[in-house]
């Protein structure tokens, strides 16, 4: 598997806003003090850091649908 591909099964419901995730994650890490691993595999990342990671951009994912839901078009 190539550097930075994902092992993931999960399939994007919109693959153009893969690389908008990425930037997302990569933000959200470094927010966290997590390092990314440069080859793409999260196997050596502590439960607690992978799961504080997808919290955070959880978090951050419904902040933004809500604001375009209540018709605000800052995202952050």
């Amino acid at each position: 598997m190539a550097a930075g591909q994902s092992r993931s099964s999960n399939q994007l419901v919109v693959p153009q806003a893969n690389a908008a995730l990425q930037q997302m994650k990569f933000e959200a890490a470094q927010e966290l003090g997590i390092q990314i691993p440069a080859d793409g595999y999260y196997g050596y990342i502590a439960s607690r850091d992978a799961g504080s990671l997808g919290g955070y951009i959880t978090r951050k994912l419904v902040q933004i649908a809500e604001q375009q839901i209540s018709g605000q078009s800052n995202f952050r």
